[in-house]
């Protein structure tokens, strides 16, 4: 059985981003995001991709565009137009995650079986927007509250859910 996580940073208000950047500035959750990552396909929109100095090591990415002739010259990147077409390159695969953006994890969360998120104890003004997590069709397995402290701005916890 497969399991394809959307994993991502959201505020209370369920902000992601603004102008392709993140809202805060989290070192124990990039540090988390890459222990839980790496090692497998991570799926992302293409703006998602460009908002990275370069490929995420040891990940290889699948990066969804719209444009027919968007070419990415990185090794361990693959380039498909459609959602489906980028689940159909992990399908084989144990674990794969999605990684956003907005309008990437709305349309995977259909899909999706688990989520992992940082949920940010704040809310945010922004352009890119995580999708309602519906209570009826995900359980939280898992809790864990991190205040905030000298190198965090904003309390945040992590969640585990997995579809009903």
């Amino acid at each position: 059985m497969q399991t394809l996580t959307m994993i991502a940073a959201a505020a209370e208000n369920n902000a992601l981003g603004l102008n392709n950047d993140l809202l805060w500035h989290l070192p124990d959750d990039f540090k988390r995001f890459k222990n839980i990552t790496s090692g497998h396909k991570i799926i992302m929109g293409r703006k998602t991709f460009e908002s990275f100095p370069k490929p995420l090591p040891n990940r290889h990415h699948i990066i969804i565009t719209r444009d027919k002739n968007y070419a990415v010259t990185y090794d361990h990147c693959t380039v498909v137009h459609s959602l489906e077409e980028a689940l159909q390159l992990v399908k084989e695969e144990a674990l794969a995650f999605i990684i956003g953006g907005g309008e990437i994890y709305h349309l995977a969360l259909k899909h999706a079986t688990n989520i992992e998120l940082t949920r940010v104890h704040a809310s945010f003004e922004a352009d890119a927007h995580f999708p309602e997590i519906n209570t009826s069709e995900w359980k939280l397995l898992a809790e864990e509250y991190h205040p905030k402290d000298d190198r965090h701005q904003y309390d945040f916890s992590y969640l585990t859910y997995e579809r009903v």
